[in-house]
């Protein structure tokens, strides 16, 4: 199949039969689980998705000029195909239960979907497992420990919900057409360690603290030094020498 990619979907396919086969190896599943790909594009990962055991398989699809491919390709009573914007798709619908999200995301919009994954109310998700393709840099971002210059907001957030673990660096040449940097895959499993806390209010707290990520918390962090005395945490530090969990202690006494 012959497909001319959108940029403006930000498409990036991958044919590479050895890298589909490894991303596919990531996904366990059995007859009761949900398996939801997002943005499948031609079908190449879902081919290897659809010999799995799953309950269902969920293919979200924007692109029009997919949607007949994939329809003609994956015509199996448990396959469906959503021809539906991923950004706007409700995930958390009971008929979603025990749910894997997999996908080679759109670079453009990768962040975003992941926040809204994670930013929900009623935690934990019906998704017990995502498997996801991020920019390399991106990935970085959200895997970085404290005292590194990748870790920031992005970092605090999505490990204060999840126990993430890099699985798989792309190069670009793998994918069609090459984006000009690298992938990698990365596992996300949710974890109930900080979850008493609303995530939104650990966003805030973290989106202050790394505004001007070269100044110390003692004036980022100006309304909150009550709290910081409180909780011991040293007001000479900077927003990356602060712990997912000191963010989660800040948060939970606002």
């Amino acid at each position: 199949m012959k497909i001319n990619v959108k940029k403006s979907l930000g498409q990036n396919f991958i044919f590479d039969k050895n890298i589909l086969i490894k991303i596919s190896s990531f996904i366990k599943s059995n007859k009761d689980t949900t398996i939801i790909e997002v943005g499948p594009g031609p079908g190449t990962l879902t081919t290897y998705l659809q010999q799995k055991s799953f309950k269902k398989l969920l293919l979200i699809e924007k692109d029009d000029r997919l949607i007949g491919n994939l329809n003609n390709e994956f015509q199996e009573k448990n396959i469906k195909i959503i021809h539906h914007d991923a950004l706007n798709y409700n995930y958390q619908q009971s008929e979603n239960n025990n749910s894997i999200i997999v996908g080679n995301l759109p670079f453009n919009i990768a962040t975003e979907l992941l926040y809204i994954w994670t930013k929900i109310d009623n935690w934990p998700p019906v998704q017990t497992k995502m498997v996801l393709m991020f920019q390399k840099e991106v990935a970085n971002r959200i895997i970085a420990i404290p005292n590194n210059k990748s870790y920031g907001k992005l970092s605090v957030v999505m490990q204060s919900r999840y126990k993430i673990k890099k699985l798989l660096d792309v190069p670009a040449k793998v994918f069609s057409p090459p984006p000009k940097v690298d992938g990698t895959v990365l596992e996300f499993i949710p974890h109930n360690e900080f979850n008493s806390v609303h995530i939104d209010k650990i966003d805030q707290i973290a989106k202050i603290a790394f505004s001007q990520r070269r100044k110390k918390i003692k004036n980022n962090l100006k309304d909150y030094l009550s709290i910081l005395d409180r909780l011991e945490i040293d007001v000479n530090l900077r927003a990356e020498n602060l712990s997912v969990e000191n963010y989660y202690s800040i948060a939970r006494l606002t």
